[in-house]
Parts: C-alpha cells; structure tokens; sequence
C-alpha cells in the first residue's frame, strides 16, 4: 500500500482505487489465483496416476481386483462432485482424527458420537486447535488434493482403459508372438501408445478439472470464489476503510476472464501435445501429418 493511503476518504478516484486494489486483502486475493494453479499442479499428476492404478486393475487376471477397479470407476461416475465432496472430506477429516484419537488417547471412556458431535480428544484434532492458520489452510488444501484425485481419477481410469481397448490387438498378439512377456507387452507395446488415443479424453478432463476448482470454497478454503464474494460485497468485513457498492458482478467478470482464458492457453497446448504424439501413429492424426510430409 503506498504512503498516502492513510485516509482513503481525502482520495481522489485514481488514487482510491490505487489503495483499494493494493491492499492486504486484495493481495490475499491475488495470491488465491496462485493456490488455485498449485492444485490443478498436484491434482493433476495424482489424478492421473490414480486413474492409471484404476485402468489397470480393470484389466487385472484376478476377478476381486478386477471388481474392485470397475466398482471405484462405476461409484465415481455415478455420484454428483458436489455431493461426494461434501460427504467425502467430512468422512476423511473423521477418519483421520478416529485413527488418532485410538492412538493418543487410550484412557478416554466417553463416546466419540454424542448424537450430531463427533469429538475427540484436543490431542487427536487435526489440526491441532492452537496450530496456526496456515495449518489449517494447508490441511484443508491436502484434503481437496485427496478429493480432487480420488474423484478424477476415476474419469481418468475410464478414460485410459478406453485408450488401452483402443490400440490395435495385432500389435499385441505380434509382441507375444516375438516371445515377449504379458507385463513386456503391457509397457513397452500398450502403454507407450494408448497415451495418443486416450488424449483427447484427458484433455476434456483436463478442462473440466479447471472448471472444477471452485468447489474448494465448499471446503472452507479461502480461493478465488471466497475473495471475489468478500471483497465484492456491499457489507463486508473486509475493508472497512473503503466502503463500496455491490461490485461483485465486476469481480466474478473477471474471474470468468481468468478461467476462459486459462481454458484457452491449455487448449493450445493440448493440441501442440497431441500433434507431437500423433507422429508416426497408426491414428487419423498420424495419417493426415504422414500425407502433409509427403506432400
């Protein structure tokens, strides 16, 4: 904030609005646009390998873990986001502390469901009460990586077993006929080229998991949707100093530039990344730059 923002009521327009979008709120809302890239970063990655786990046990020889691999997918699929993030971060927040208090609080003879509470030992909280509030945050953020994951990656597995089905079976009759194992086959022959079949899908779910980010406000993380509706708000608690109308309209405005265009550069790449994989791939898109080399 600069120096001649000690009275914003003696400000003109110019330097009102200078203050007002320097100061230590607004910068929180800055920094939330960053919080919302470092998910996408992780869960990404996470997502992917789960649903790769997910894929290959689709496929798996033992029908128990053949079953389980279609039964995670099929749950997944079938239960609306919002409804398993509400329902599933309650759960893991539950599970954690139980497991907790089992192992820090022996000698504790109440019950820990006393009607709609759930309580346990101070020791067992996570986080601690008197940890700091960055504590919180990251704990709360560690609990949306699992969600976003586990829910992903179900879509992911759908979408990687659709890719695995899709590579020609010749090729892999052809490695088992040079003498090569079933798990030889799997790596080096199968999943190098699934990756171009499954592209498109992962693209898709790529951009659905960036629409998704908003529902961290269901979890009580301080993101880009939170700071737009505090700081737009006509009664707010947050700038006191500088009272305003209800300019929320202009702040999820922008915030729909920000996703729209985020979706437009990840478009750009995913199709640079798709031409890359389709060189000398028996695909539509390994034909067609096949012919535009010839010509």
């Amino acid at each position: 904030m600069f120096s001649y923002c000690t009275d914003p009521d003696t400000l003109d327009t110019v330097r009102w609005f200078s203050c007002f979008l320097t100061n230590g709120v607004h910068l929180s809302f800055y920094l939330s646009f960053l919080k919302v890239l470092v998910l996408l970063l992780v869960t990404a990655p996470v997502a992917l390998a789960v649903g790769f786990a997910g894929a290959m046990a689709t496929r798996a020889t033992l029908p128990p873990l053949r079953w389980l691999g279609e039964g995670y997918i099929a749950i997944m699929r079938g239960v609306p986001d919002i409804a398993f993030f509400l329902f599933f971060v309650i759960a893991l927040d539950q599970a954690f502390e139980w497991t907790r208090h089992q192992i820090l609080c022996p000698d504790w003879t109440d019950p820990i469901r006393q009607g709609n509470d759930f309580l346990v030992c101070p020791d067992a909280k996570l986080p601690l009460g008197r940890a700091a509030e960055w504590v919180h945050q990251t704990y709360s953020f560690f609990l949306a990586v699992v969600t976003f994951a586990i829910v992903f990656g179900a879509f992911a597995a759908n979408v990687l077993r659709g890719g695995m089905r899709a590579v020609p079976h010749a090729q892999l009759e052809t490695a088992a006929a040079y003498g090569m194992s079933r798990r030889q086959t799997f790596w080096r022959i199968l999943v190098p080229q699934m990756w171009i079949y499954a592209l498109p899908g992962l693209s898709n779910l790529w951009l659905i998991l960036i629409k998704a980010t908003p529902l961290l406000f269901l979890l009580g993380i301080e993101d880009i949707v939170y700071w737009a509706r505090e700081i737009g708000g006509t009664k707010t608690s947050k700038f006191t100093d500088y009272p305003h109308g209800d300019w929320r309209m202009w702040y999820f405005l922008f915030l729909l530039v920000f996703y729209l265009s985020f979706t437009r550069i990840s478009e750009i790449l995913l199709e640079r990344l798709t031409v890359r994989l389709s060189h000398g791939q028996a695909t539509t898109g390994g034909e067609a730059l096949r012919k535009e080399a010839a010509a």
